[in-house]
């Protein structure tokens, strides 16, 4: 299976990173363990409810904002 995220959904996949990112940040969680938790179960209780960020990362698929991660991942880092 093929996956394409058209160029525009790119600025809101960031958007909808950054905050869920700075909500579970302000209620005292660890961000990443926190989205990595939701990325692997797909269990929404990973993410908080404050300022929205359960709905807000509900907006999109989980293997669209992962695309996203490894691509900007991937090109802001060399593997070599």
């Amino acid at each position: 299976m093929r996956y394409n995220i058209p160029q525009d959904d790119n600025q809101e996949i960031r958007e909808i990173l950054q905050q869920v990112y700075n909500a579970l940040e302000e209620k005292g969680y660890n961000p990443i363990n926190q989205l990595v938790g939701y990325f692997m179960s797909g269990d929404p209780t990973y993410i908080t409810n404050h300022r929205n960020a359960r709905s807000v990362i509900r907006q999109r698929e989980r293997d669209e904002l992962l695309e996203r991660i490894l691509k900007s991942y991937l090109e802001n880092n060399s593997l070599s």
